[in-house]
């Protein structure tokens, strides 16, 4: 009764979700819905394990969040993002619709740029690009995904969203953890998703299927706009990228910083300045870029906007985000905990005996399904597993970074699922429902587990990191 009640809290958390439903308040609801049939009282369990860790995950990754959102919402405001989209599309060319539109996602999301905001830059490009070329409209949310929720977020060393830097808290490695295995699995991953998206291009094309007829969130994209130049808009991204690598990889930290802190035995920092560096080099990075942005870009701005709007719009959105997905970990550490989930987790932990790796990859990619988010899930598995996971490669000889990497890689495959918060905003975004587009999504989502598996096979063959 304990297993099947934690499938039927996920089954409704999904299908709540799913209708519309905020997971801000429903996934506590079916979490302790879950956990009184295992016995946990319903009220400590509420405010003392899903508030607990909930609030654990904000204070961790909050500073991201909200800098990241801001830094997003700069860019958008300022035409700075529109611009980079639309130079990506012209250079890449009509005629390669797909590959143009995926890979101005890539530039935006690997720039720091926070997916939501790469899906409202690019989609009136997108729109208008498909309508033109005769593409099926459904095939623009599929190309969102690839763009954004592969490669760039979590395989490619240095990327600076939130997936490539949790594990640096838990693990105490960098974001450019193994390099080399990144840019092979995240290239291959590539390949495979623009090979599926022209197989499903042309396969509509063969049964007759056009852009179709549709009226909701259609753009008109004016030629004559003021948009800043793309050379001065790709400054930020770049910033963001140098200053990352620099304060993570160059410039030495001195532990001394942590002392006033260890007098008030404050626990991760007590660990070491390495378990927060990653943490601090991409807050400096965004910093600089939301500054260069903003006095750069500020005289692109709309009558209707300005700075000042722009800042608190960013700081507003990033609750929201962080708010859902911390709802989210709070549902998947109460269901993590439970004594029905963990005789499931000690069975899981059991195959593939003696291929450590295979088993990161494995409970990562269960967690994060579980949840619905990518950072929920791996936070949940790398602070219930993680010296589980380093004790087991580290005696095979499997540095930590190559952990990183696989873990983070392996974050982005299950999420997907249709509760997925991104999943729904950009269907939305594109006025397009889950029967109409989310098959093509869900094909984007099973190459990136097929690749989170490969790097593991491919490392433990190669050695290569």
């Amino acid at each position: 009764m304990e297993i099947v009640a934690i499938v039927l809290s996920l089954f409704l958390l999904v299908t709540f979700a799913y209708r519309g439903f905020s997971v801000i308040l429903f996934a506590p609801i079916f979490a302790l819905f879950a956990a009184s049939f295992s016995g946990l009282p319903i009220l400590p369990g509420y405010t003392e394990l899903f508030m607990a860790k909930a609030v654990t995950y904000i204070k961790s990754f909050f500073p991201v969040f909200l800098l990241g959102a801001v830094f997003g919402k700069v860019m958008e405001e300022t035409g700075m993002a529109r611009s980079i989209a639309m130079e990506t599309i012209k250079l890449i060319g009509k005629d390669k619709a797909v590959f143009a539109v995926v890979f101005a996602c890539m530039i935006l999301c690997y720039g720091g740029i926070s997916m939501f905001v790469c899906a409202f830059a690019v989609y009136p490009f997108a729109a208008a690009l498909f309508r033109e070329a005769d593409i099926p409209k459904r095939l623009i949310p599929a190309c969102f995904v690839a763009g954004v929720f592969t490669a760039t977020m979590d395989c490619y060393p240095g990327s600076p969203q939130i997936q490539n830097i949790i594990p640096t808290i838990y693990l105490g490695t960098t974001t450019f953890a193994a390099p080399i295995l990144g840019l092979i699995c995240g290239t291959l991953l590539i390949v495979l998703c623009f090979i599926y998206l022209e197989f499903r291009r042309k396969q509509m094309a063969r049964s007759g299927e056009g852009y179709g007829n549709h009226t909701l969130n259609e753009t008109v994209i004016d030629p004559e706009a003021s948009l800043p130049p793309w050379q001065l808009s790709i400054i930020p991204l770049i910033v963001v990228l140098v200053l990352n690598f620099y304060f993570s990889m160059i410039f030495q930290w001195d532990d001394a910083l942590l002392e006033p802190f260890r007098a008030m035995n404050v626990p991760l920092l007590a660990k070491g300045v390495h378990n927060v560096v990653a943490i601090w080099a991409l807050v400096l990075g965004l910093l600089a870029a939301i500054i260069i942005a903003a006095a750069t870009g500020r005289k692109f701005m709309s009558k209707n906007t300005s700075v000042k709007a722009a800042l608190n719009a960013g700081a507003l959105g990033s609750l929201l985000a962080i708010m859902n997905t911390a709802s989210e970990v709070g549902y998947g550490n109460v269901i993590s905990s439970l004594p029905g989930f963990l005789e499931v987790a000690d069975a899981l932990l059991g195959i593939g005996q003696g291929m450590p790796l295979f088993n990161v990859a494995l409970m990562v990619n269960i967690l994060a399904g579980i949840t619905g988010s990518a950072s929920g899930g791996l936070s949940i598995a790398l602070d219930i597993f993680g010296q589980h996971f380093l004790a087991e490669t580290a005696a095979v000889g499997i540095p930590a970074e190559v952990v990183h990497r696989i873990a983070a890689m392996a974050s982005g495959g299950m999420d997907s699922l249709p509760h997925n918060g991104a999943v729904i905003t950009t269907l939305a975004i594109c006025g397009l429902t889950h029967r109409e587009a989310y098959k093509d999504m869900f094909a984007i989502t099973l190459l990136k587990v097929v690749v989170a598996f490969f790097g593991v096979f491919f490392y433990m063959l190669t050695g290569i990191v």
